[in-house]
Order: C-alpha cells, then structure tokens, then sequence
C-alpha cells in the first residue's frame, strides 16, 4: 500500500477538502477597481508582470518549506521573471492567511543575475505610504508605491523583504519550481551571495509584480488559471519552463505582446477549498485572476483534481468527494460567467490524459474527464478551445500522456510537454490580439 506522501505527491496533488455548495464568484472592492483596466491602451497604468497565486502555510512534500514557522530577523530573497517591462515597478504582498499583522522592516527590488545574486548598483529600495516599513493587517493585502527600475519583458527581478520581528505563518506559494533565499539579518542591498545559505522552492508573502511607463509597445495582460499542471510541476527547477512562461516567450513579439501571470496553484480544485492545496477555484477566481491590473484574458485549465482525487483519504487537508461531470461542468460555467461580466476573453482548455496516473486513472474517473471535455470542446460557452487532451495523447493510445511529453508521473507535462500547450494555446491568443 502506498504511503499517505506517496499518494498526496503523485497526483497533481490532491486537491482534498469537502465540496463547497455553489457561490457566485465574486470579486473584492479591490479587484472590481483593477479589474476597470481591461482593454486599457494607456501605458502608465499598472499591468500584472508577474503573479503568484497565495493559499494556506503548508509544509510541502519534502523540500524545505518555511511557511509554518515563518521568520524573524531574517531577509529573504525571491527571484521572479516579469512578462512585460516599463519604467516603473511595484510589488504586492499577501498576508491573507496570516495569524497576526505582518511587519515588513524593509524591502528592495534589483535585477536578478545568477542565483541570488543582483546586478550591481540596480538595487533600489521600496516604501509603502512613503515609508520604508509596513504593517499588513491578517488577512489583507498590500502593494508597495512605485520604484524607478528600467526592465525590459522577461527579465529576472530579485526582490528582498527584511522581517525585524517574528512574522508568524506566512502566506506564500508552496510550489514555486524556483529556488528561494534566506539570509540573517538585514541583507536588503546585498549583491554577495554568500550571505543566503539557505534555500526553499516556495515563495512567501509576494503575490504579485507589476510594471508601468512605457515598454516600447502596448501590452496585455494574459493569466493563466489552473492547477500544479499550469503552476509547473514535472518541470525543471529555475528554469522557467511552466507553460506560462512558456507562452509569454512565444507571445512576447508580434504587434501586441502579451505579459503572462500564472495562477495555477499545485493540487488545486475547481469546486472544494483545501488547507493544504488553497481555495476552490470558483472561490478564488475573482481575486487570482479577474484581479490582476489590465487583465484581458484568461485561460482555465481545471478540473482534473476534482475528478481524478474524489475518494482519496483525508491526510489531514480535508475530504475528497466524487464528483460527476456535471459538477465539474457548473464549476466552468461560473468562471465563464464571472469572466464576461468583467469584459475578459475566456479560452477553456482540455483536462490532459492520465492513463496510468496512481489514483486518477479509473473507468469512472475517464467516464467524468470525457464528458467533460467533451462539453469543453463542443459546448460553445468558452470564446476558444485549446484541446490538450487531443495535442498531448500518445498516438498509440489515446488515454496516455505521450511518452516525450510525460514528466514520469503519467500526469505532469516535462519542459517538453509545458512547450507543447504553450504552442497550442500561443495562436488562440494571437488571433485575438
């Protein structure tokens, strides 16, 4: 019998909690204000560069992970990619599922070299209000004012928090396919590297980066909405070979490029709120992705986690129920609808195959994925269609991920298969531009 790691690592991991009663998808105050940038032309409006999607302090399957105990008198340095440039940059901070307010003693953000290391004298320093310390209540969120810090589309930006005093659980990101930094005290402005012995591949309390001032040309805001497959697992580790960033490279030319946000989190469900994997998908939706300044599309890829873990063990995150396909189908829907209502472009894309994937691979479980993508395909309610399903199958059997493309689990695209939907879902975004 498998061990309960085992299970929750293999699946694009289980998203587990009781399947929430229907809601309509909403968004906050905030993002009804960012979500009026829609289809704007001005460039010195903030566009989403960069974003990850917050949930629950969860310890992760094995990798150090310091969400639980958090930090104190520490500096932590992530490194990110933005997907479009400008003149100006922010960033936005998360403590939404914090115990206690959050004291931020200080922060920079500096462009990015090799490690953690940052180019020499690109580091500048961010204050909130004015100032160079900031509180961010339980619960709330918090952007920084802008910092002059010429980029350009895919260059690595180092951003660097200082914590004085014990932060608590922090909020964070337990699947960054990125390597983290940690360092004692106050090592905002530092360009050595040897000050950060210590790594994660989450990231922590940074939730978003954006940009303003002119980039040379006018760019959208692309998100792409999903689970672990969008969020980058199966892929290599400080690469950047998630489908998203994928697709910003292959959309970052042409006569209207596109910055492209990931908002996938690892093991996460469309329809049940989960401790360990985040909330429901139709829960957070407004917020992660309709949220984002000067969003003008978005792509879901969901579902396949309320399919293929209905059933699994509790493993302390909560149940799994089985759903059906009709479910899962309302589930898209409310998106759709939450999406036009915001005047967003919706492209639905197709749950892959999972043909000898532990757990997810059963005639019931097949039976729901094809209806369901079936309904994706056919059912007219999504402005296009990118069928992964039918662009990821092995030839020889059509219920396989195709071996090149197979990150090892039979659920998770490799750098491989990550290309192969970027290259799908790359002209559905095009023709629209």
């Amino acid at each position: 019998m498998p061990s309960p790691r085992r299970l929750l690592a293999l699946g694009t991991a289980l998203a587990v909690a009781l399947l929430a009663p229907a809601e309509a998808v909403t968004a906050s105050p905030t993002t009804a204000h960012r979500s009026a940038q829609v289809g704007v032309s001005d460039p010195d409006r903030w566009r989403s560069a960069w974003a990850a999607s917050p949930h629950h302090p969860f310890p992760g399957f094995g990798a150090p992970n310091w969400s639980v105990t958090g930090f104190a008198d520490q500096s932590l340095r992530q490194v990110v990619r933005v997907g479009v440039g400008g003149s100006r940059v922010r960033i936005r901070l998360s403590n939404r599922f914090g115990d206690r307010p959050l004291r931020v003693a200080g922060a920079t953000v500096g462009h990015a070299t090799r490690g953690p290391a940052v180019r020499r004298g690109s580091l500048r320093p961010l204050t909130f209000g004015g100032s160079t310390s900031a509180v961010v209540p339980a619960g709330a969120e918090l952007a920084s004012d802008p910092a002059p810090l010429p980029t350009r589309a895919l260059d690595p930006l180092a951003v660097t928090l200082f914590f004085a005093g014990a932060t608590g659980p922090a909020t964070g990101h337990e699947n960054a396919t990125a390597t983290t930094y940690r360092a004692a005290g106050d090592q905002r402005f530092a360009d050595r590297t040897d000050v950060f012995t210590d790594t994660s591949r989450s990231w922590y309390f940074l939730t978003g980066v954006d940009t303003a001032g002119r980039p040379g040309r006018e760019h959208r805001v692309v998100v792409a909405f999903g689970d672990s497959i969008t969020d980058g697992y199966g892929t290599t580790v400080d690469a950047d070979n998630r489908y998203p960033d994928q697709l910003a490279e292959l959309l970052r030319t042409g006569p209207r490029p596109a910055s492209v946000v990931n908002a996938g989190i690892n093991g996460n469900k469309l329809l049940a709120d989960s401790t360990c994997f985040g909330e429901a998908g139709v829960s957070r939706f407004g917020r992660d992705a309709l949220g984002q300044p000067g969003v003008d599309s978005v792509i879901i890829l969901a579902g396949i986690n309320d399919i293929g873990g209905g059933g699994f063990p509790d493993f302390g995150c909560g149940a799994s129920p089985v759903v059906t396909a009709a479910q899962v189908i309302d589930g898209h829907r409310r998106l759709i609808r939450a999406a036009h209502a915001r005047g967003v472009r919706v492209v639905g894309a197709t749950t892959l195959p999972v043909k000898g994937a532990f757990g997810y691979d059963t005639p019931a479980n097949e039976a729901v994925r094809d209806a369901v993508n079936a309904w994706i395909r056919h059912g007219g309610e999504y402005d296009a269609v990118a069928d992964l399903d039918r662009a990821l199958a092995d030839p020889a059997d059509r219920n396989a991920l195709r071996p090149a493309y197979d990150s090892g689990d039979h659920l998770h695209p490799n750098d491989a298969g990550a290309a192969a939907i970027a290259a799908v879902v790359a002209p559905l975004i095009s023709r629209h531009g």
